[in-house]
């Protein structure tokens, strides 16, 4: 059965053995009208910093952004990450990006998917590079139209080896075979990552692929805004996620008093 847990600290080993994966949009950060709109508040880069410091390294923002993006959105902060919804990836802060190979999105495509933005305004296109994301949340009548522009234009690209993800008010187009838990179970094979319990919290869809992945890997994941199947608890709110991460530092150095 699922349970309800605000402050979940002592599901947790102690910080040096712990992977913490961070989902960013929802769950770290509060959504916001369009992915250009979000804001980092004050102290939570503090606090992200002296959990790296704690984990010895072994903390990762993961999400469906680029690594860039992240980049931008923290600066001048840099974390280790998994981006692109696990086409890339960064193990250190201060390495340069990994990228998984992931083939860019058909140009022709990509046009055909960007047009679907003129069905009505407030229709946001965001270009990762590796997926396709039209952003609805400024338009949510036009959820339906959206859906079926896609099918339409996967139709006339049978053999496109793509996938279509739905999430909270954008429906997002990539590559099949990259999914967030790829990138997690990619980024668990290195150091300083590896042979750590990984501790994982999400809050869309797109993070149900690392929350069925977290038994195998002995982890734990933790939803945030609802109840998700298979999670060991949830957050109601991203501030919640970010007053726990803050009393996970805090209970840490109550212990060593």
């Amino acid at each position: 059965m699922i349970q309800h847990f605000i402050k979940p600290c002592a599901l947790l080993p102690p910080l040096d053995r712990c992977a913490l994966l961070l989902d960013i949009d929802g769950t770290l950060l509060d959504l916001a009208q369009t992915p250009g709109e979000v804001w980092v508040p004050p102290g939570l880069e503090q606090t992200l910093t002296r959990l790296l410091e704690r984990t010895c390294g072994a903390l990762a923002l993961v999400s469906g952004r680029s690594l860039n993006d992240i980049d931008l959105i923290f600066a001048p902060m840099r974390f280790p990450a998994v981006g692109g919804h696990g086409a890339e990836m960064r193990l250190a802060n201060n390495n340069e990006a990994v990228s998984a190979h992931a083939p860019p999105l058909d140009p022709e495509m990509k046009g055909r998917l960007a047009a679907i933005a003129k069905l009505s305004p407030g229709i946001l296109l965001e270009d990762k590079g590796y997926s396709f994301a039209l952003h609805y949340r400024l338009a949510p009548h036009a959820e339906q139209a959206i859906y079926d522009a896609v099918a339409a234009v996967r139709v006339d690209y049978p053999d496109a080896p793509i996938e279509v993800m739905p999430g909270k008010a954008v429906c997002e187009i990539k590559h099949v075979g990259f999914t967030k838990a790829t990138g997690v179970l990619e980024l668990m094979k290195h150091a300083p990552f590896k042979g750590r319990r990984p501790v994982f919290l999400g809050d869309d869809v797109t993070d149900e692929t690392v929350f069925a992945i977290m038994p195998a890997l002995q982890g734990l994941a933790f939803s945030v805004g609802r109840v998700a199947e298979g999670v060991a608890g949830h957050f109601d709110r991203p501030s919640d996620v970010r007053q726990w991460l803050a009393d996970l530092l805090d209970q840490e150095r109550r212990s060593a008093e």
